[in-house]
């Protein structure tokens, strides 16, 4: 064979591979086309329909935590981060003068975690999410505000110990609460309660609405007097 020949050949079989190349690389954009558009698509559907519901800050949630009787005509909406230390505050405010409100007003907390400033926050609201689950919501709720100067500067294995440490106290079936945890329902109720917030304006916390109208630097006297207005309001 000729060295001509030979280019010939070299050339020809050159020429089919590249062809066989390029029909490989198109078979290869066809699969991965047909196979990238279902994900797409099922990571859209999954996000459509997995969001849960916004509550309003007039309605009460089916899931929602209450304080007072549902029956009275005002509804308090509190947003709160259980690491915010103004939202401790907040609490301490509204502990005080509950007994002067609890025959007009019903309390409604939900979480509002900020977990780029306070990195234990999640997890405490899920400690109070699955405390919830035994009963216990509003007693981890108190705990958890009432000892926020204690865990809020620990290391998070040492913050989640100190949480244990108040299940206990509070007879609460440890391993139960850690299943809790981990569960969709659980982790979807702090979620939703953050998502409502969103929708309703919050920007930070406490955020607390009564009767649906966000009520700014809730001191005592201002959480009082918006509750007496909003309560003679109800009776006109």
């Amino acid at each position: 064979m000729s060295k001509r020949d030979q280019q010939r050949q070299k050339k020809e079989a050159m020429q089919q591979a590249a062809v066989q190349r390029e029909k490989s690389k198109n078979l290869f954009g066809k699969v991965a086309l047909f196979g990238i558009v279902p994900v797409l698509a099922i990571l859209v559907l999954y996000t459509l329909f997995t969001q849960g519901p916004i509550y309003s800050t007039v309605d009460i949630a089916e899931n929602d935590h209450i304080r007072g009787r549902e029956s009275n005509p005002v509804t308090i909406v509190v947003y709160a981060d259980f690491q915010c230390p103004a939202c401790a505050t907040e609490n301490a405010t509204m502990t005080q003068l509950w007994p002067s409100i609890r025959d007009k007003a019903h309390l409604i907390f939900r979480h509002f975690p900020i977990t780029a400033a306070h990195p234990h926050t999640w997890t405490a609201s899920l400690y109070a999410e699955a405390a919830s689950n035994q009963g216990k919501f509003w007693e981890m709720h108190d705990y958890l505000f009432a000892t926020q100067s204690i865990w809020a500067s620990l290391p998070s294995f040492a913050a989640e110990q100190e949480f244990e440490s108040y299940a206990l106290e509070l007879n609460l079936d440890i391993d139960q609460m850690k299943l809790d945890m981990e569960s969709d329902e659980l982790i979807s109720k702090v979620r939703n309660d953050q998502r409502s917030g969103n929708s309703s304006g919050v920007l930070s916390t406490p955020a607390l609405f009564v009767n649906g109208k966000l009520l700014a630097r809730p001191s005592r006297n201002r959480i009082i007097e918006a509750v007496e207005e909003a309560y003679a309001d109800s009776a006109d």
